[in-house]
């Protein structure tokens, strides 16, 4: 299911799933507002954006409340989770995945965000999307990552990346699979349980925040996903950006934990994750990944429709 294009003039809906907006983020999130507005949109802040009951966020009813009334409210065209954070998974038991279904709409972010943006797909079969948090707009150093938002959202590129983003082989293959995946620190508390996504087939996209996660700490949840299944399930494997202090990279610590002879090729790009340059990419659409070409991955079909 896919959600519509987003058009200049519509109004962008803005959520805060995970951590609280606090201190210095309020006049990030409102200095990012400033920036969208000037592109021709229009910002609808939530109910509870601003809430922290918890005094470590706002609660789990407040959160689904925001996310169920942005899907349900018909002026608003898309969903941005404004930051990332540690308990967006609070939310899974409290949203409306009818209303969802009934209101297919674009929602996206990163980090945190993730792991409702694949639960959501998972449950509903709308196509969600991994790309910066809204108040990253306003944060980040240039505009590679509002314009991959742009181009994705308003001008339907298929691009993954720019044309001098480079992809690096780290096991050479081909294969096609629909894209899931994201932060893996989330998607491996997503292997297993009443919210477990469905690996088979998948071309599974994993980044990682280097400077919350030490190598150890990477290789336990990638050995907890193996012995769990998962990459006897996948199709392919595309790595994002992790920089470590200690320049161990996430491709060395795959390799450690499912060896160099597995039957599907792996992928290695900078340009998603907890990095300057994200781009946007779709969870629940078809991909194929080719390490003979100089783009090594690329989206085979739409995910976002124009009516």
């Amino acid at each position: 299911m896919l959600p519509q294009k987003l058009n200049i003039g519509d109004t962008i809906g803005i959520v805060a799933p995970s951590n609280p907006i606090v201190g210095d983020n309020i006049e990030e999130l409102n200095q990012a507002r400033k920036i969208i507005e000037s592109k021709g949109f229009k910002v609808k802040y939530s109910k509870n954006l601003f809430s922290n009951t918890n005094k470590y966020s706002a609660t789990a009813t407040q959160k689904a409340e925001d996310l169920n009334s942005m899907f349900k409210d018909k002026e608003v065209k898309m969903i941005w989770c404004a930051k990332g954070g540690e308990n967006s998974n609070s939310v899974f038991d409290y949203l409306d995945y009818e209303a969802i279904k009934k209101n297919p709409k674009i929602i996206c972010g990163y980090s945190d965000a993730n792991s409702i943006t694949n639960v959501i797909y998972q449950k509903t079969d709308l196509v969600t999307f991994s790309s910066t948090n809204f108040k990253t707009v306003a944060t980040d150093e240039t505009d590679y990552s509002l314009n991959e938002v742009l181009n994705r959202f308003v001008n339907l590129s298929l691009n993954l990346g720019l044309q001098d983003d480079e992809d690096i082989t780290i096991k050479e293959g081909k294969a096609t699979g629909t894209l899931i995946g994201g932060n893996l620190s989330l998607i491996y508390g997503l292997t297993c349980g009443k919210y477990s996504l469905d690996f088979k087939d998948k071309i599974l996209f994993l980044e990682e925040f280097a400077l919350e996660s030490e190598p150890s700490l990477v290789s336990n949840h990638l050995y907890y996903m193996k012995q769990n299944g998962v990459f006897d399930k996948i199709k392919g494997l595309w790595l994002g950006n992790y920089e470590h202090e200690s320049k161990i990279t996430l491709e060395q610590i795959v390799l450690d934990t499912i060896g160099e002879k597995v039957n599907f090729p792996i992928i290695k790009s900078n340009y998603f994750g907890h990095t300057e340059k994200k781009t946007v990419i779709p969870i629940g659409t078809k991909a194929m990944i080719d390490t003979q070409k100089t783009k090594k991955i690329k989206l085979l079909e739409n995910c976002v429709k124009f009516l």
